[in-house]
């Protein structure tokens, strides 16, 4: 079969709900990745940063097939000898003191909220089913109903209502703004460090200092959504350590599992974390032997292999290459670390085409919002390889 062969059984059988390039991969190792017809393509997406460790690490390979030999899965019904190890060496990297596994992002969203919402009844004292929670206009969090309840993103809420009550939403790197719209029912702020599905949009600089100082005189919970950015991908461990910053939760996933296998968790102190008893929140899968092995090994790939600096070294020369580009299309290039958008001017038509083009010169990446292109290749990228993309960017970018 041919890539039009996938193409058109994928058209009549899968559910039209992605606009994918019209590339059908088969094999991916490092930054690098082939389709059904043997071409070779570098990786400028890392599935929206869940690659940081690279397509098919070995090492995280090997834990996972031998995992899956001895025990994939136990259910929380039971204990299992992965899930201890995972939580004790998540905590001892990031310094929270608990965690909670889940599987998708969307999931681990879904948990902070209603951690948030059962603290504020219980530790703030707003009357039972009055607790709202704020989030920041251009999110994105995921696609289920109570996220979608504080999405601004018109594609995402048409058809899906009614929403969940209790969100409101708010200017995104405004703190004022952010400050005014809480009340004595607020019990929590949720936002992302950088906005990637928003467009790669970064915040002024001392934006979330002034978010933990707001979060800290009203007495509310900080949740900073860590998904895409967080695991290296901006060159810190968090984004939010670019400010030195601690929220009070923290939800993780995509990297967290080095693209192997869903995984995902939620960080917080004790003193959050505790508002949860037996059976009132969980998953069949969340914290299974099989992810809570990958997820270790996806950890220490990360630390041993020095990726993290690595995403910062390497972030900053992309950042700088792409900068020097002179184009007429480019309105502006922004991001930090290896998460960058290059926005273009509404006049240059679009950066689906400019995506279509790279993908024709061997390099894979993803149009965002219309007129944002996004670079995100996996963390362990070197120089040469980033030299090799952007003379084929250069090329694409300053077509007519």
């Amino acid at each position: 079969m041919n890539t039009q062969d996938y193409i058109a059984l994928e058209e009549r059988y899968n559910a039209h709900n992605y606009h994918p390039l019209d590339v059908v991969l088969e094999r991916g190792e490092g930054i690098w990745v082939w389709d059904v017809e043997g071409n070779r393509y570098l990786d400028f997406l890392s599935a929206y940063s869940a690659l940081n460790q690279g397509h098919a690490h070995p090492r995280i390979l090997k834990a996972l097939v031998e995992q899956a030999g001895r025990m994939p899965l136990t259910s929380r019904a039971f204990r299992n000898d992965q899930l201890p190890l995972l939580a004790k060496e998540l905590c001892e990297l990031t310094g929270y003191e608990m965690m909670l596994p889940m599987n998708s992002g969307a999931e681990a969203v879904e948990t902070a909220l209603k951690m948030a919402r059962k603290w504020g009844y219980r530790v703030k004292g707003i009357p039972d089913g009055k607790a709202e929670i704020i989030a920041c206009r251009g999110n994105f969090a995921g696609r289920t109903i109570s996220v979608l309840s504080f999405s601004s993103e018109t594609q995402y809420r048409d058809g899906f209502g009614p929403f969940t009550p209790g969100f409101c939403t708010v200017a995104y790197g405004e703190a004022q703004a952010l400050e005014a719209a809480i009340t004595t029912n607020t019990a929590a702020i949720i936002i992302e460090p950088i906005q990637g599905e928003g467009g790669v949009i970064v915040p002024p600089e001392g934006y979330l200092k002034e978010v933990r100082g707001i979060c800290d005189r009203h007495g509310i919970l900080f949740i900073a959504d860590e998904i895409q950015t967080g695991l290296g991908r901006t060159g810190k461990l968090f984004a939010c350590d670019w400010e030195e910053v601690r929220p009070d939760v923290v939800t993780i996933g995509k990297a967290l599992s080095g693209g192997f296998y869903p995984v995902s968790a939620v960080l917080a102190d004790r003193a959050v974390m505790s508002v949860f008893a037996p059976g009132e929140h969980g998953s069949t899968f969340g914290g299974n032997p099989l992810a809570a092995a990958v997820a270790r090994e996806a950890l220490r790939v990360l630390v041993d292999e020095g990726l993290i600096d690595n995403a910062r070294e390497q972030g900053e020369y992309l950042m700088g290459r792409l900068a020097r580009i002179e184009s007429d299309h480019i309105r502006e290039v922004r991001g930090k670390g290896l998460l960058i958008g290059v926005e273009l001017k509404p006049e240059a038509g679009g950066a689906r085409r400019f995506a279509e083009a790279l993908k024709s010169e061997g390099l894979l990446c993803k149009e965002t919002h219309e007129t944002v292109i996004r670079f995100a290749p996996p963390l362990v990228i070197r120089r040469d390889d980033i030299d090799w993309a952007v003379e084929r960017i250069e090329k694409v970018l300053t077509m007519p």
